[in-house]
């Protein structure tokens, strides 16, 4: 009688105890998590402070709490938070932390996040970079508590590269762009004298494939992304799209045409050596390789309208996927592996979609007068395009401009950018 009056007593410790604080991101109801982040102490803490507060209110998932409500004042990493206090303006999550300069010249940025709640620990970091980084140690913190909250990897530590656009509709000038993922640290990589298309990160995070129409004709150049130095891939004539980097970032997916009859090839880097992968007398073009390289998704007209199809990396057994009304393009694949996000155009309106790599559960997350060429966050949970207004009969008007917007659709938001934006590709993590 003893043993079966302790396992009723540990069941229901099990059954009365709460549930650690965490958001289920893939969920479409998704309330935001009230959160709180007093300004970290040192001399810096209040601008890392407000990258985090950024980041996370910025992911659409967390709610920051009014500072001027806060009734503790949290001093540093090791304040003993008064959980009540917490409760009582209605945070679920705090973060409390500090910034701190090392003898080496270094930044360290400690932070502890706790489930109020719960009055439980639920993380504690310290991270530490060069000065000249400091902004990343931010991002990184944010990362980590996104991570931890969600289950999820979290993107804040990353890089956007796209194409800046600035002069009249009808002479647009074109060159390539980078920032972080929340617009700072903003620098032009090329000049404007030669029009730029479509810029592709490689998965290494070394180089910048894209198209660039220099001397006249398209040409694929890549770019190093530190040093900034160009070599030119080749010259492929007819090419529509700018080229993506194979998983392992020692091949690019390209389409072209010989003959008069567009089709994918698969470049090899070092040795320069290329292989066709479609035999269709329709167009094959915008290839994009599955995260574990053994799958492509590109869209064809070979069904006789633009549609989307899978084949395996040697180019056999190509299946369509897209099934719906209207025609489709631009296809690329999620880092996870569990998307395919697509530009789609019906009824005269454009959108952003998503659907299974086997066709199943399309969903339109964004629609517009032009929205196009989806890019996904490394994580897999947010997506970047970028969206046109109409031009008026002038040629006036009509900006572009980047959006981002989670997988659920409801969380859109525009990125600034000293000009107009299109084309964007996001990095991987720089952690």
């Amino acid at each position: 009688m003893k043993k079966v009056w302790m396992v009723f007593m540990m069941c229901l410790v099990v059954l009365t105890a709460r549930a650690e604080l965490k958001i289920d991101i893939a969920g479409a109801g998704t309330n935001p998590i009230p959160i709180a982040i007093p300004v970290f102490a040192g001399d810096t803490g209040e601008e890392i402070t407000t990258i985090i507060r950024n980041d996370l209110q910025n992911s659409g998932l967390f709610r920051l709490v009014d500072p001027n409500a806060y009734i503790q004042k949290i001093n540093g990493v090791n304040t003993t938070p008064r959980f009540a206090d917490w409760q009582a303006i209605k945070a679920e999550a705090l973060v409390q932390g500090e910034v701190t300069h090392q003898p080496d010249g270094r930044i360290k940025v400690a932070f502890r996040l706790w489930d109020v709640f719960a009055g439980q620990s639920m993380e504690g970091k310290a991270l530490t970079l060069a000065a000249q980084d400091k902004r990343r140690l931010g991002h990184m913190a944010a990362d980590m508590i996104y991570g931890r909250i969600t289950g999820e990897t979290g993107y804040f530590d990353s890089k956007i590269v796209y194409v800046a656009e600035t002069g009249p509709h009808q002479k647009r000038v074109k060159r390539l762009a980078m920032m972080d993922q929340d617009g700072a640290n903003h620098r032009y990589l090329t000049n404007g004298r030669s029009m730029v298309l479509t810029p592709r990160f490689s998965p290494d995070m070394q180089k910048i494939a894209y198209l660039s129409y220099k001397g006249g004709r398209p040409s694929v150049y890549l770019m190093d992304v530190v040093s900034g130095k160009e070599e030119t891939i080749g010259y492929f004539p007819g090419m529509t799209f700018a080229p993506r980097f194979s998983p392992d970032s020692r091949s690019l997916l390209m389409s072209f045409s010989e003959k008069g009859n567009t089709e994918i090839y698969l470049y090899d880097i070092m040795s320069g050596d290329k292989k066709r992968l479609t035999h269709h007398p329709m167009i094959d073009t915008s290839p994009s390789f599955s995260p574990d390289g053994n799958q492509i998704v590109f869209n064809s007209d070979r069904s006789g309208s633009q549609q989307l199809y899978v084949m395996d990396k040697n180019g056999k057994n190509a299946k369509r996927i897209s099934l719906g009304k209207g025609t489709y393009a631009t296809p690329v694949w999620s880092p996870r592996g569990d998307y395919i996000a697509f530009t789609k155009i019906q009824g005269g309106e454009f959108y952003i979609g998503l659907m299974r790599p086997d066709g199943s559960a399309e969903r339109l997350i964004a629609k517009g007068f032009l929205v196009e060429g989806p890019t996904w966050a490394p994580n897999g949970r947010v997506l970047m395009y970028f969206k046109q207004n109409p031009y008026s009969s002038y040629g006036e008007g009509g900006e572009t401009g980047l959006y981002s917007i989670d997988v659920t659709g409801r969380y859109e938001r525009k990125i600034s950018t000293p000009v107009d934006g299109s084309d964007p590709a996001w990095s991987p993590l720089l952690h």
